[in-house]
Parts: structure tokens; C-alpha cells; sequence
């Protein structure tokens, strides 16, 4: 229990460190997403140690959420690749001390390139934050580690400023899903994105059907020859209810007897449903994000309470059917 206790401490100063920054934005931050906007290239990010792991991670996102950019390493750019910096384009450093030699002796070489420099920095009086145009202060009272030394909620903090800097650029350039999927076209994020439901759902005689007034056992049945994990109640396509395992399951533990009971019975009314147009990702989220997951859904026309098939939530982490 210590040791969890240990670890709980931690994950709660990170969050009331992230926290404390998220109080800290003004201005200056809408200051450095003008900057990175104005310019039509791209954003280099620079950092050393823990601070350059933060920066690799930082020039991934920008450069999947539609802002071109790349991470240069702070020592090599002082032997050569400096040379991926072209006139004008904004530099993102960032450093907890804002003492980091290298970062510090790059900022007149950037500005001989009138590269505008934005800083997330742990130190406002530094001689870092005195050379950047933007600084976003990304200090933490203490970190997360018992010794208080190991960046932890500093690199968190860092970390979820360049976050937030890449989120508002998003807003900022209205970049879609659908742009966000041609960038992931080989992922499962990009998948979740460019397909539909109706393109992964299950259909047709695939689908268990039985009415209202079947028997359990009917049912049962009906689920065994289409193993879909759930058999739609209704009649002529039009959905009155759903019954899934969980469901069978549940009337067996309830019930000594259940030779008497129907599909009325155990079903669940005016299931959550889907429609065919929704994207996999909204299917995910519907499924995912609840304190108890759903692992069947309805597909059902819009406007109406016609079914049109089932979506399985392993159907969603699959190849398309046409892959």
C-alpha cells in the first residue's frame, strides 16, 4: 500500500501542476500561436535531456495536427543541423532552467535567421527567457518524485503546454478529422476516422432477429446461429429492444425457472443506438467512454427506429471489410 500510496502522489502533483499552468496562460500564449501562424513554413523545436525527449514528442503532434515541424537537437545544430532551419521559421525551446548552455548559445544563431523564439521555460528570470520573444512558464513548485529533483511534474507540465500550443494552432487552422485521417491513413486512429459504421457493421441474415413474445430458449437459439453477442427484438426491421449475453446471463441468475420467460422479458428498451454515417471513432467513443462499456450497438436509420444491422466493438479495432 505504500508503494501505491506512492505512486498516487505522484500522478495527483503532476495534475495539480499541469493545473497551476493552466492558470498561467494569457497573453504571451496567444502571442506564440500568432507567430507560429504567420509564418508559412515550418516550427523547429530544440531541447537537451528530458526537456529534448518533451520537444521529439511536441514536433510529432504539430507535425500530425497540420503544422509542419521538426526537433533539432540542441548540441548537433552548433555542428550542421542548424542547416534545417530556414529564415523565419519560429523555434519552440524548451527547458525546465532555462540555463541549458546549448539552448542559450543557439538563441543568436536562430536570430540571425529572424526566427522568432517561443520558450516553454520553468524559469522566467533566466538567461534563456531574457533571449525568447514568447515565454509560457511552465514552472512547478516541486516534482513528483519523494527528492524532488527527478523531472517528473516538470516534464508533464512542459509536455502539456506544447500540447496545448498544438491543440490551439488545430483550432486556429480548423483542422478537421478528415485531415487528421489522410495524415493516419496507415493507423488505426486514421481507420477510425476515414471509415464509417455502415462500412464495419454486421447486416441482413448476419443479425439475430426474434419478437418480442419469443421464448428465451428461441432466443438463445437465434444468438447461437449468429454469433453476434446480441439478437435484436422487434418486428418487420423495426427495433423495440435488445438482448445481449450479458442479458441471457443475467435472466439465468435471476430465474430458477426460465421456460416461461420472452424476448419482452430480458430485453433492454430503447437500446443506444447508432447511425450508418457516424465515423468508427464516434462509434468508439459511444461504446468506450462510460463507466460500463457496450460491446453491441444498433445501427439504426436516422429519424427512424428502423435497424439496419449490429456493430461489435471488436468489429471496430478490425481490418475493413474490403482491407
Amino acid at each position: 500500500m505504500k508503494l501505491l500510496e506512492a505512486a498516487r502522489q505522484v500522478l495527483e502533483t503532476e495534475a495539480r501542476a499541469i493545473e497551476a499552468a493552466s492558470t498561467r496562460l494569457d497573453g504571451a500564449f496567444l502571442r506564440a500561436v500568432d507567430l507560429i501562424l504567420s509564418h508559412p513554413g515550418k516550427v523547429i523545436v530544440s531541447g537537451l535531456g528530458k526537456s529534448g525527449h518533451v520537444g521529439r514528442k511536441l514536433a510529432a503532434t504539430f507535425q500530425s495536427t497540420g503544422t509542419p515541424s521538426v526537433f533539432l537537437h540542441a548540441s548537433e545544430a552548433a555542428h550542421g543541423d542548424l542547416g534545417v532551419c530556414q529564415n523565419g521559421d519560429p523555434v519552440v525551446m524548451i527547458s525546465k532552467s532555462g540555463t541549458t548552455s546549448e539552448l542559450v548559445d543557439l538563441a543568436p544563431a536562430l536570430r540571425e535567421l529572424q526566427s522568432p523564439l517561443i520558450g516553454i521555460l520553468g524559469n522566467r528570470a533566466s538567461p534563456l527567457a531574457a533571449a525568447m520573444d514568447v515565454v509560457l512558464d511552465a514552472s512547478v513548485q516541486r516534482e513528483a518524485d519523494p527528492c524532488g529533483f527527478t523531472p517528473t511534474a516538470s516534464s508533464v507540465v512542459a509536455l502539456a503546454m506544447g500540447h496545448a500550443l498544438a491543440v490551439a494552432l488545430m483550432e486556429a487552422r480548423g483542422f478537421s478529422a478528415e485531415t487528421f485521417s489522410r495524415l493516419h491513413a496507415g493507423g488505426q486512429l486514421g481507420r477510425n476516422l476515414r471509415l464509417s459504421v455502415e462500412e464495419v457493421m454486421h447486416s441482413g441474415c448476419q443479425v439475430a432477429w426474434v419478437k418480442p413474445t419469443s421464448p428465451l430458449k428461441q432466443v438463445v437459439i437465434e444468438m447461437s446461429r449468429h454469433p453476434l453477442g446480441a439478437a435484436c427484438v422487434g418486428e418487420g426491421g423495426v427495433l423495440l429492444g435488445l438482448i445481449t449475453d450479458g442479458d441471457v446471463r443475467r435472466a439465468l441468475e435471476q430465474h430458477d425457472d426460465i421456460r416461461d420467460l420472452r424476448a419482452e422479458d430480458v430485453m433492454t428498451r430503447s437500446p443506444i443506438t447508432i447511425g450508418p454515417d457516424a465515423l468508427v471513432h464516434d462509434a468508439l467513443r459511444l461504446m468506450e467512454d462510460r463507466p460500463s462499456q457496450i460491446s453491441v450497438l444498433p445501427v439504426v436509420a436516422r429519424g427512424q427506429n428502423r435497424c439496419l444491422g449490429l456493430v461489435r466493438l471488436h468489429d471496430l479495432y478490425r481490418p475493413a471489410k474490403d482491407e
